[in-house]
């Protein structure tokens, strides 16, 4: 037994160094596959960088006081605290993330994930043999060996909660991605680009298209049956430019913020019309409870965007101007140019910056509640402008960065669609990424993909429960959000 032992400490010795080695080369060959890997897991993406070097460093230092006869009791006991780390984070993984990646990107990639911690028990076994074989004193060794397994679980289950931390609230553009959280029901061809999601409710879709602003196309997507609904507006002398429409049924809303007007009617009913105001000049506006319609309007003498209210009260129509929550970085124009948008469950107003990452959340009469901030790491709007003295407007040019696209909001999740790709991530054909945050608490949740055809792109979206709705050029797409 004693001419054995030696052997047996060397041949295990020798097998965690082709281990490791093994490992580590294989890691450098594909290391930005390796950080990718990382970056998509939901146990340790706040700490992908550091730990794809970190654990290519002690793969190797461990290799090399392995081969070293003098430090191999010392070897083998950083190589069970590492192989014990690898195995909880499995076990992490496995029983306690939020999904479950395609790849482990551990050891040896073929291996699935029950497999490589078939693997790394194993190896601990191994780990713990050596270490038996090199020492006297059992019950010292029992104690080193229960320590490091103590250390390394308080180690992952740390790491763990803090890079969860870290992804929710100070998240550095990584995403977290949960595969297959979106499967497409149906799809309406709709014949023509151009059209926008004006509302929704528990049977319908209610489209609008600018060239037929005073039709509504009803689309029961339980059904698959499509009408055309006709709605009434006051004054149609009037050289309307861009009526847009709301639904918030029966509501809607009709108007023109370039002549000032917005009309409350009622579908299927007569009369139709409930409300009129005029004279409330805006860019785009967005629905609220009560007929409580939030705006964005412009400035006059500055032409800096502004946020308004225009309610009934007992003195006839009421506007109220919020004139600070925006705030100005470069002219005041187009880097606060951004979204407003109603969240119905919790009576806010939405306002998301098409060029910078932040969002404002208001109560009915737009006064500001906090803001939060999304993954991106854009705090201030990177525009490409030019001046031209002509037509005496500023155009934006190619440089310009958007951060947000378009949001949407059902319940307590924000649900924000960007073109932008974070960290590690690569182009997938035929995709749209959309951020999820639980913004109560400013929180980021989690990404996923709308899958559509290749080339096409997203246009608008609205959520229902469980459900989205997406315009994608010509055609409506319904999807079920799958927990």
């Amino acid at each position: 037994m004693k001419k054995i032992t030696p052997i047996i400490q060397t041949l295990i010795c020798y097998l965690f160094i082709v281990l490791f080695v093994y490992a580590a080369v294989s890691k450098l060959i594909d290391f930005e596959t390796f950080q990718t890997q990382l970056g998509q897991s939901p146990v340790i993406s706040a700490y992908a960088s550091i730990v794809s070097y970190g654990i290519l460093i002690i793969e190797l230092l461990i290799s090399i006081l392995l081969g070293i006869k003098k430090y191999q009791k010392l070897g083998l006991y950083c190589a069970l605290f590492l192989m014990n780390v690898f195995t909880i984070y499995i076990i992490i993984i496995l029983k306690f993330a939020p999904f479950t990646p395609c790849s482990c990107g551990g050891i040896l990639e073929d291996m699935g994930w029950n497999e490589h911690l078939i693997f790394n028990l194993l190896f601990i076994l191994l780990a713990i043999l050596g270490i038996i074989l090199m020492n006297s004193n059992y019950r010292l060794t029992a104690s080193k060996i229960g320590l490091i397994f103590l250390v390394g679980i308080l180690f992952m289950i740390g790491l763990f909660q803090k890079s969860r931390f870290e992804k929710s609230y100070n998240n550095s553009f990584i995403r977290e991605f949960l595969p297959h959280h979106s499967n497409q029901l149906s799809k309406l061809n709709l014949k023509q680009e151009g059209f926008t999601i004006s509302g929704f409710d528990s049977c319908y879709v209610y489209l609008s298209h600018p060239s037929a602003p005073l039709y509504l196309l009803q689309y029961d997507y339980h059904t698959n049956k499509i009408d055309t609904l006709h709605l009434e507006i006051k004054k149609k002398e009037l050289p309307y430019k861009r009526l847009i429409t709301q639904v918030d049924y029966p509501t809607y809303v009709i108007g023109d913020g370039s002549i000032g007007i917005l009309q409350i009617g009622q579908l299927n009913a007569k009369p139709t019309l409930l409300t009129y105001y005029q004279n409330v000049y805006y860019n785009s506006y967005a629905l609220g409870n009560n007929h409580h319609i939030g705006f964005v309007a412009a400035e006059p003498q500055t032409r800096s965007n502004l946020l308004g209210v225009i309610y009934p009260s007992e003195k006839g129509e009421t506007i109220k101007l919020n004139k600070t929550s925006l705030k100005n970085q470069i002219n005041g124009t187009f880097d606060t140019d951004g979204l407003l948008i109603w969240n119905k469950e919790n009576n806010h107003f939405l306002y998301s910056y098409y060029y910078r990452n932040e969002v404002i959340v208001l109560d009915t009469m737009m006064n500001e509640l906090y803001h939060l901030n999304s993954i991106d790491t854009i705090t201030t709007a990177q525009i490409d402008m030019a001046y031209y003295p002509k037509t005496d407007q500023y155009k934006i040019g190619p440089r310009t960065i958007r951060v947000h696209e378009y949001s949407a909001t059902y319940g307590d999740k924000l649900y924000i669609y960007s073109r932008r790709f974070g960290k590690y991530e690569e182009e997938i054909s035929g995709t749209s990424i959309i951020d999820v945050y639980d913004y109560p608490n400013k929180s980021y949740l989690y990404s996923f993909y709308l899958y559509h055809l290749p080339q096409e792109k997203l246009r608008n979206f609205r959520v229902f429960k469980n459900y989205i709705f997406a315009v994608v050029n010509k055609e409506l797409y319904f999807y079920k959000l799958i927990k």
